[in-house]
């Protein structure tokens, strides 16, 4: 593990004071900052903590929303609930994995911008069908919606990065 990445660590577990029951909000933080649990981290977290690392792999691996797989800036969730579902969200699924180039199988772009995930409920169901975009709400989505929000997704990632976005139309 890099320096840098051992002085967050060790920022995130002093700022939960070292604390075993807190387990669950470091890993949220070192999420938040990496989008996903670095094999290392969570190695030298329970070496910090005094747990065993299968304890921390067991709490890792247990909340679906924690990831052991790297994910990309931008992840796209789609919402596969009842009420999504009968209102075409496969549809819109289809269109952004088609857009992006990914699979159920890669989820992730090769340039680590984009990760694709299906949701079971994201409890928006008066919305649907909705689709979130690092947890911003996107209701009523259509392929057509979802061309649009690829489009300027990709443009804002261009411009952040200083390059021009490749439009896909």
């Amino acid at each position: 593990m890099e320096t840098k990445d051992q002085k967050i660590l060790d920022e995130i577990l002093e700022s939960h004071s070292y604390d075993q029951t807190a387990v669950i909000g470091i890993m949220q933080e070192i999420q938040k900052v990496y989008r996903y649990l670095p094999e290392e981290m969570l190695c030298y977290m329970a070496k910090k903590l005094h747990l065993s690392e299968a304890k921390v792999y067991g709490v890792a691996t247990f909340y679906e929303n924690f990831s052991l797989e790297p994910k990309g800036k931008y992840v796209i969730k789609i919402c596969d609930g009842t009420a999504c579902h009968v209102r075409q969200s496969t549809a819109i699924l289809n269109e952004i994995r088609g857009l992006l180039g990914v699979t159920e199988a890669k989820p992730t772009t090769e340039d680590m911008m984009f990760t694709v995930e299906t949701v079971s409920c994201l409890g928006a169901c008066g919305l649907a069908p909705v689709c979130t975009v690092n947890d911003a709400v996107h209701p009523a989505m259509t392929p057509e919606k979802a061309r649009e929000l690829i489009k300027e997704l990709k443009e804002s990632a261009g411009a952040e990065t200083g390059e021009e976005a490749a439009d896909e139309n």
